[in-house]
Parts: structure tokens; C-alpha cells; sequence
């Protein structure tokens, strides 16, 4: 009986992990963009709100740069490198094999959906709005909800990553070996060394060896 290839399971499990992505990716916009309006509607131009003494409060203040405040001069690249990672993450999903994965890539695109809506929707516009930052870490930096689902995604991605994990797409088909990147190679690689096993050894061959 001819066993499947990984991750080339039947469509309900593809169905699957594809939910999970897009679920992850709405819950990651739907609390950043929803907490961005109440606290610009209730916190902004007002002093910080201590959460945690000094170590973590509520400021609102708006940020035209990336994370922790870099680029803050280069508005319009972040902007094109959220709509690149959308444009990836939307590419890439209906090839996913691993629900972890999944799970990291809907943060990333929950994430970039929510900082390219500030980008292009809030002053001054024109793929130059600043984005609403307002938790604020001590020492560390003031992102928005957004900001930490992008960061949350990316550790998954490193930890999946170096731990091996399945890199959670497959080759498309026709792509042929080098398409499915080493996953697929060492796959085909165990494949060949059970093909060469199971090459029976003629009686005449045994006597010859030692």
C-alpha cells in the first residue's frame, strides 16, 4: 500500500490549518484596531496610565517608524514591507502543512494588516499615517498591539525553526526536488534508502561477500 507524502494529506486537514491562519490573523486585527480606537478616544493628549507602577503603563503616542521607534524618517518603506508580508503570508497559506506555523504566520498577518491600516487610513495618510502606539514597557518601548503580535509571530518562527519543526508549506506540484526545500529532499533521500533495502541479494552475490 503506497503511503502519502507529508503534508500532502487530504483537503480537510489543508482546510484546517488555513482557519486557523485567518482566525489568528482576524482575532490579531480586530483586538489592535480595536484598541487603538478606545484609547485614542479616551487616553490621548492625557498622562499615562500605570498598569504595572512605572515598568508598564498606557501612553498614547504616535509613531510614523517601525518598532521601538526606528525609521521613524522612512514611513512609506515600512509601509511597503507590511504589504509585502501580507502579500506573502497570503501566498503561502494555502500550502501550509503545520498548524504551529499556521499559528505564526496569522500573527504576522494579523499584525501587518493592523499597521498598514494606520499606514494608509490615519494623518497624514498617503502610506505616511503614524501608527498608534500606547503600551508602553519600561525602558524598552511604546508599541501597539500590532507591533506585538508581529514580534510574537517572528519568535514562533524562530523557535519552530531551530527546533526543526516542519517549515510548514510544501512543494507545489511539478516543482520538482528542489522545490520543497530540504524537508522534501531528505524525505525522497529515505525513500531511495528503503528502495535499495528491499534489493534482494542472488545466492551467488552471498557466498562472495566475507
Amino acid at each position: 500500500m503506497r503511503r502519502s507524502e507529508p503534508g500532502a494529506g487530504g483537503a480537510p486537514g489543508a482546510r484546517r490549518r488555513i482557519r486557523v491562519l485567518w482566525l489568528v490573523a482576524a482575532v490579531a486585527y480586530a483586538l489592535d484596531l480595536g484598541s487603538e480606537v478606545a484609547v485614542v478616544a479616551g487616553l490621548e493628549g492625557r498622562d499615562p496610565v500605570p498598569v504595572l507602577g512605572s515598568w508598564l503603563e498606557l501612553r498614547v503616542q504616535r509613531n510614523p517608524g517601525a518598532a521601538f521607534g526606528m525609521g521613524s524618517a522612512s514611513t512609506i518603506v515600512f509601509t511597503l514591507i507590511a504589504l509585502a508580508v501580507v502579500v506573502v503570508v497570503v501566498r503561502v497559506a494555502r500550502r501550509l502543512t503545520s498548524t504551529p506555523w499556521a499559528i505564526a504566520l496569522g500573527l504576522l498577518l494579523g499584525g501587518a494588516v493592523g499597521d498598514l491600516t494606520d499606514r494608509l487610513f490615519r494623518s497624514p495618510g498617503g502610506m505616511r499615517g503614524a501608527v498608534v502606539d500606547f503600551v508602553a514597557v519600561r525602558d524598552v518601548s511604546v508599541m501597539n498591539l500590532a507591533d506585538w503580535a508581529i514580534s510574537c509571530g517572528s519568535v514562533l518562527i524562530v523557535v519552530l525553526s531551530f527546533r526543526g519543526h516542519d517549515r510548514g508549506t510544501r512543494a507545489l506540484p511539478g516543482s520538482g526536488p528542489t522545490g520543497g526545500g530540504p524537508h522534501t529532499w531528505a524525505g525522497e533521500h529515505r525513500a531511495s534508502l528503503h528502495r535499495v533495502r528491499a534489493v534482494p541479494v542472488r545466492p551467488a552475490l552471498r557466498r562472495r561477500l566475507p
